[in-house]
């Protein structure tokens, strides 16, 4: 398999779900059906905190999920995660800070697409000479998705990143809703990555329409 090429990925991080079986109150396999009908663009299994999934189960989901994407053709990534990623074949790894070291990700996954995520100009600068293909940055905003977030970097953030050189694809992540979307990609954002306001809906399918929209609308 060929290295994703640049107008592949900044395509693909549109509109990106993030989410694990401790994000949703119902089945994980409905609500990724429901978001990929509203058209997301590219889904990562994020099994982390408390409750989740270990070994088997974790596998036998990530598998299902993979299926799912698989079906319509969007890229199944898996979160900070190297073995298991390697087991599936999944289409990518994304990787924090505190995960797997940049350059041993890249080795593992050959030509798969590989994210890290990305808070000062420094660490996005040490990503992407260590073999990145996009970048995850965040937070944008306020966030009660993850226990261990970082600091709000907020949208002039990526504007930073910009203007330092990083000319990578960028996705922003971190309290992102219908409402702020826009600001998000106008800062130079390729794409907006989304757990709870995707996964806590009700209509997920109807809530990545709206996003989508936006998105689209400043492209």
């Amino acid at each position: 398999m060929a290295r994703w090429n640049e107008e592949e990925i900044r395509r693909v991080l549109s509109l990106y779900f993030i989410a694990g079986s401790v994000n949703v109150t119902r089945p994980l396999d409905n609500v990724l059906h429901e978001v990929i009908n509203g058209g997301a663009t590219i889904f990562q299994f994020r099994e982390k905190g408390e409750g989740a999934l270990k070994t088997d189960q974790k596998e036998q989901l990530a598998r299902r999920l993979q299926k799912l994407c698989r079906g319509v053709g969007i890229p199944f990534i898996v979160n900070d995660d190297v073995e298991l990623a390697v087991k599936l074949n999944a289409d990518g790894l994304h990787v924090g800070q505190d995960d797997a070291a940049t350059e041993q990700a890249r080795q593992a996954i050959g030509d798969g697409l590989l994210g890290v995520s990305a808070h000062t100009v420094n660490e996005a600068k040490e990503a992407v000479q260590a073999g990145a293909d996009y970048l995850g940055v965040g937070p944008m905003y306020p966030t009660t998705s993850k226990d261990d977030a970082e600091s709000v970097r907020g949208p002039e953030f990526i504007r930073t990143l910009r203007e330092a050189g990083i000319l990578v694809p960028i996705v922003g992540i971190g309290g992102i809703n219908i409402s702020n979307a826009n600001d998000v990609i106008k800062a130079g954002a390729d794409g907006v990555s989304v757990i709870s306001a995707l996964a806590a809906e009700d209509e997920p399918q109807s809530v990545a329409e709206q996003f989508l929209k936006q998105i689209k609308a400043q492209s």
